[in-house]
């Protein structure tokens, strides 16, 4: 099992950065493909970006695309989500999710989630 906790959310200005985290304890990260996905207010799930293994590869929903990036430090067992310049309907709860197989953006494969920590972008 692995056990995943976000920080580094909170209020941000339309043009300005943010960097959230997440850290992971129990087995060794590596063995995870981790992903991030947001759920704003009325909304539904969705995917956001995935970062595999080893960090070699990586996909970003086309909403988030050049403004956001996913990366990973798995000697400190963290994953991150880098937002640049993020707007207004960025505005949601974010969470983080692991699983052991390859780059999935189907939030119903993950099997571990974290508690999620909220963004909220004012214009």
């Amino acid at each position: 099992q692995v056990q995943l906790e976000e920080s580094g959310g909170g209020l941000v200005q339309t043009g300005g950065s943010l960097r959230l985290s997440c850290a992971a304890s129990g087995r060794p990260f590596s063995s995870y493909s981790v992903a991030w996905f947001r759920q704003g207010p009325g909304k539904e799930r969705e995917f956001v970006a995935v970062i595999s293994r080893s960090g070699a590869y990586t996909s970003h929903a086309d909403s988030v695309k050049g403004r956001f990036t996913i990366s990973r430090d798995n000697a400190r067992n963290t994953v991150y989500l880098q937002m640049n310049s993020p707007k207004p309907e960025d505005t949601a709860v974010y969470h983080c999710a692991a699983q052991s197989d390859y780059l999935k953006i189907d939030p119903a494969s993950y099997r571990y989630w974290g508690q999620g920590t909220q963004v909220t972008v004012s214009s």
